[in-house]
């Protein structure tokens, strides 16, 4: 264990322990303030839940009724507890942010390769906001001897990938979000290719799982150079491969409509309504695995390329492999407005993995299901497609380069009940395990 580590294991021991020590002193000031917190927030919580779902009348009422309990709150706890509230909040962020050093990341094996011999990198300068200009991307591949194909308005990223590999190139990389990434990894793998991934999307989940430092998006194309090479899935849904996860559900039919882009706050608000309310129609979406049905979804699914490690739903997390040859499927249903106080203080926990509507498992394969016409957002593209949806994961399908210097995958953290003893087995020297 390097001493680094144990330093941020007992720094982060230090914030939590500091933050309990400020609750405990303000709690002995005011001992009535943690029950009335307590029902505050768990009113408010249930009546802006009941806003989000609810119409007319009700909707307005409930959120009155939320408004009026984050008010109170906040009347209660006066100047004093608000300052308690942003010294905790301060701790908590310190401590976590001391735990994430503390618990280090971990480099996959794979296998020491030469140079290429010809790579081609292909540029969706649009993606992530501009991100391949920000970093200067092409000038920087130009300096490794990388040729540099920029989409263009109208182009067909396939064709370019396509001729890359008819002109001989024997390593291509995509530098763009997820969705392009999974398209040129599809190339790659029918012709035999080796990929690289630079990370100039939005969220970049996949370069993050590879280990990439997405913040420093042309160190990825030291890729083309020697570097570590190793064999990982793929995920495909019909005749489309994904990189990350297909999503069902709620999130998957909000932004089908027309309006999101524009309006995403409102059009959501305007659709919640049907979708999570008392009087909606539950989803049509029924699933078979290899071993038979496996009954009906739920409000949110998710089916990625091998398993998610969740705590929480926020950011889902990191995937410790993306070798295992299998699916991970998650569900997750809330049919009443008195189980939001316990989703939101599991997730906060970490430990959404005990409420009472979530479900979890792996399988090579999946069928969905429907009687109409599935939405669907496969690695963050919002689709439309037939049923049956068949899924399948794709083993060790495409030869996929990291730079020899690259961080490493975020090592999966325990949630909150776990974590503080693992923090003591990491500055005593010992595996938080």
């Amino acid at each position: 264990m390097s001493v680094c580590r144990r330093a941020a294991a007992l720094a982060a021991l230090v914030a939590f322990a500091t933050m309990v020590a400020v609750l405990v002193v303000r709690l002995i000031d005011r001992p009535i303030a943690l029950p009335v917190s307590v029902v505050a927030v768990t009113v408010a919580l249930v009546a802006g839940w009941t806003a989000l779902v609810g119409r007319g009348p009700r909707r307005l009422g409930a959120a009155v009724v939320a408004a009026c309990a984050l008010g109170g709150l906040i009347a209660f706890a006066g100047t004093v507890g608000l300052a308690t509230a942003l010294v905790t909040g301060c701790l908590l962020a310190a401590s976590a942010a001391a735990a994430r050093g503390a618990f280090g990341r971990h480099r996959p094996k794979g296998r020491l390769v030469g140079a290429a011999r010809r790579g081609v990198l292909l540029v969706n300068p649009r993606s992530g906001g501009g991100a391949a200009e920000r970093h200067d991307l092409a000038r920087e591949a130009a300096r490794r001897g990388i040729a540099v194909v920029s989409l263009t308005a109208g182009a067909d990223l396939r064709a370019l990938a396509e001729d890359a590999a008819d002109r001989g190139a024997d390593v291509v990389g995509m530098a763009g979000g997820d969705g392009s990434q999974a398209l040129v990894a599809e190339v790659a793998r029918r012709r035999g290719l080796a990929f690289v991934c630079v990370p100039a999307g939005t969220r970049n989940h996949f370069a993050l799982d590879l280990g990439l430092d997405r913040r420093e998006v042309a160190d990825a194309l030291d890729a083309f150079g020697p570097a570590v090479e190793r064999r990982v899935d793929l995920g495909q849904v019909g005749d489309r491969v994904f990189v990350n996860n297909v999503s069902l559900g709620v999130y998957a039919q909000i932004v089908q409509s027309e309006g999101y882009r524009g309006a995403k706050v409102g059009t959501a608000a305007a659709m919640l309504p049907d979708l999570l309310g008392a009087d909606r129609t539950p989803p049509d979406l029924r699933l078979t695995g290899p071993q038979g049905r496996l009954g009906s979804t739920a409000d949110i699914l998710l089916v990625s390329n091998n398993a998610y490690r969740l705590r929480s739903l926020g950011g889902f997390g990191t995937r410790p492999r993306l070798d295992s040859g299998q699916l991970g499927v998650v569900t997750l249903r809330v049919d009443r407005a008195r189980d939001l106080p316990a989703l939101v203080a599991l997730e906060t926990m970490g430990a959404i993995g005990r409420f009472r509507g979530f479900q979890e498992w792996t399988s090579p394969t999946l069928r969905i299901d429907s009687a109409r016409p599935v939405s669907v957002g496969v690695d963050g593209e919002a689709l439309r497609l037939p049923p049956p949806l068949e899924l399948r994961s794709l083993p060790a399908a495409v030869r996929v380069r990291v730079p020899r210097h690259c961080p490493g995958v975020p090592a999966v953290r325990p949630g909150l009940w776990g974590m503080v003893p693992a923090l003591v087995r990491i500055a005593a020297g010992r595996s938080p395990a």
